[in-house]
């Protein structure tokens, strides 16, 4: 079966998973504390105990506020989850996993097999606790495809208990406990669907670490930080389209959207890091590109920075991540500016043969068009080129000063190095190519530069959870198909019916397989007498159980009775008595069977026989492995897929 991590591995990452444990711990103790005194204060009268419960409130308000910094720092300690490689990379933010608390599901769920299914509920412990264990081990899953399948094997098993355990109408009494990921606040759900929406969050938030540990600055690197990154965005995006009204506020929609939008920004990161990687010519437009390029990062980091600073979203959003976004698109503006400048003055002023293409690709490249002359004369002049170019790095020097100094008002980022060092490192060189630029005989006033074109060669891609690449076996098959045993169908208490072969057979006809369904009771017959029903599932021939046996098997052990007759088990639903069973079940069963129209005689005989004037079919089981197994038995068909016997 699937393991999760040791969790008691002291990796650097599990121990914030600790950490954060231990701080959800301590938030839920202080709310449950301010909810007791709240009641109290508003029950009281008393104005002593007024006072000191106000007093009381203060303290926990103020132990909240300060657990919810040490939480904030936590959100933000994305240092532990980016790689150890040597070569400088611009931090990415990942998000923290969702603690949950333990579930006992042994007792519930045996209760709900002996009412709900009749079965002995005992004989259904050792499923239980291997699924236990599979919500054990998806407590703390490995930063890898490993955890992601662990995850994603748990996801799909919730599918089948909900089936099996969950009937519309009633609970099943336990309470799925969830801490919200940014803010650390508890909450709980009696809903399967906050257990399966915590679990996609997580799957989410394991593709946002897996992202930022890549080794960015090579391409294999590279590319799975943008897989990460999109799958990531999916998995948010998947939650917000498929579960509203979720009790946290780390799954709220305003929150899901942001997260999309970040994930999508940090994404176009990556594609800008991948042209820089790929861009070996350094001519005119391979610099224009990366300037656009810089731009579209630019752009959507300022998305993602509008949607964090909304109303409703700002107060739970670790101010490290608004802070590293700002920056972020501050530093790409000023590299947009920065690669502009580089392509106008270190690059050739145009030949007659690269003018058209270069003012093709110019005249899309700013938002308004520079002041100065026209694009020819500008593109084929080096005095005008070095003009707009100083333009340009001016405007990236106070782009990336801005940058500098919105990040030195987070404390939390100013422990951050590599960040500094990344900002520091583009300012300088931005002041360096001014200075080597800038003549001392300027007499002119450097004007203002156009802000340049968001473009980008690689969109970001939403990849939404591909849920079928894990399969997983439903752990509670023996329970029987689910097209009839599941929570939502009720069953009469199951019957056990004596039959002796009459002249003429049993008298009723079967329809269908796992479990076979009989179909129709000839009146006066055998089965008729031994009070069959039409709409009866047989879900056992003499002790050996068929819930799950094809209609072949089941024709075969009525077959092998002898003198001494058949004991059959059957099940009726409740609410689908008669016909209208035969006709669910047809609905359900959309598979043709192997049944083969026989030659025009015998139909015409079975006609005289036959209730309804229907044709005399040969059933021939249609199997790969032999050719023999054609049971040359004719009966009467009533209809598709049925069988008289």
């Amino acid at each position: 079966s699937q393991q999760g991590c040791d969790p008691f591995a002291q990796t650097q990452r599990s121990k914030l998973q600790h950490r954060r444990a231990r701080i959800n711990q301590q938030i839920n103790k202080e709310m449950r504390m301010r909810a007791g005194a709240e009641n109290l204060f508003r029950a009281t009268s008393n104005h002593k105990v007024k006072e000191t419960v106000a007093l009381e409130l203060s303290y926990v308000n103020s132990n909240l506020q300060l657990l919810k910094e040490e939480l904030e720092e936590l959100n933000s300690s994305v240092d532990v989850y980016q790689n150890d490689s040597e070569s400088i990379s611009v931090p990415m933010i990942p998000l923290g996993l969702k603690e949950t608390k333990e579930l006992d599901l042994l007792v519930p769920l045996k209760d709900l097999i002996s009412e709900h299914y009749g079965e002995e509920g005992i004989l259904f412990e050792k499923e239980i606790k291997e699924f236990m264990e599979l919500r054990q081990a998806m407590r703390t899953p490995s930063r890898n495809e490993a955890g992601l399948e662990l995850l994603m094997e748990y996801y799909n098993q919730l599918y089948f208990l909900d089936s099996r355990f969950f009937p519309p109408t009633k609970s099943l009494g336990v309470f799925f406990h969830w801490y919200d990921s940014l803010t650390g606040v508890p909450s709980h759900q009696r809903a399967l669907a906050f257990e399966k929406g915590s679990v996609l969050f997580n799957i989410g938030a394991l593709h946002t670490q897996i992202g930022a540990r890549q080794d960015r600055a090579s391409l294999p690197g590279l590319n799975q930080a943008i897989d990460a990154f999109q799958k990531a965005a999916g998995a948010f995006n998947y939650l917000k389209e498929n579960f509203s009204n979720a009790p946290s506020l780390d799954m709220s929609a305003a929150s899901l959207n942001m997260l999309v939008r970040l994930m999508v920004a940090q994404v176009q990161e990556c594609v800008f890091e991948k042209m820089t990687l790929l861009c070996t010519q350094h001519d005119f437009l391979s610099r224009l590109q990366l300037a656009q390029e810089a731009a579209r990062v630019e752009d959507v980091y300022s998305l993602v920075h509008q949607t964090m600073t909304q109303a409703h979203v700002k107060d739970y959003v670790p101010f490290s991540w608004t802070t590293m976004v700002h920056v972020k698109s501050e530093h790409f503006k000023g590299l947009s500016h920065y690669f502009a400048a580089i392509a106008l003055c270190d690059c050739p002023a145009a030949s007659d043969a690269e003018l058209p293409e270069q003012e093709k690709a110019f005249i899309q490249f700013h938002v308004t068009m520079p002041d100065g002359p026209s694009l020819r004369v500008l593109l084929q002049d080096p005095e005008e080129r070095r003009k707009l170019g100083k333009a340009h790095l001016k405007k990236a020097i106070m782009k990336h000063e801005e940058a500098m100094r919105i990040h030195g008002l987070c404390k939390i980022l100013r422990k951050m190095d590599i960040l500094q060092e990344v900002l520091s490192f583009a300012h300088k060189r931005s002041l360096s190519k001014y200075s080597e630029i800038d003549h001392e005989e300027d007499f002119f006033e450097t004007g203002d530069a156009p802000d340049i074109h968001p473009k980008t060669l690689q969109k970001p891609e939403i990849k939404s959870p591909n849920f079928s690449q894990v399969k997983v076996t439903d752990l509670f098959h023996r329970l029987g198909p689910l097209s009839v045993f599941s929570a939502k169908n009720k069953w009469y208490p199951a019957r056990r019916v004596h039959l002796m072969r009459g002249e003429n057979g049993f008298g009723f006809t079967l329809r269908g397989d796992s479990p076979v369904l009989i179909a129709g009771v000839i009146p006066g017959g055998c089965a008729a007498e031994a009070g069959l029903k039409e709409g009866d599932y047989i879900i056992s021939v003499n002790g050996k159980d068929c819930k799950w046996s094809k209609h072949a098997e089941v024709v075969q052990l009525l077959k092998s009775t002898g003198e001494e007759g058949v004991e059959i088990g059957v099940i009726t639903l409740q609410g689908s008595e008669g016909t209208k069973a035969a006709d669910k079940k047809a609905a359900a069963m959309s598979s043709g069977s192997g049944l083969q129209k026989s030659n025009k005689e015998n139909s015409r005989k079975s006609l005289m026989n036959s209730k309804s004037a229907s044709t005399l079919l040969v059933w021939s089981k249609k199997s790969k492995r032999s050719k023999k197994s054609t049971y040359g038995v004719p009966f009467t068909a009533v209809g598709d897929n049925e069988a008289m016997y």
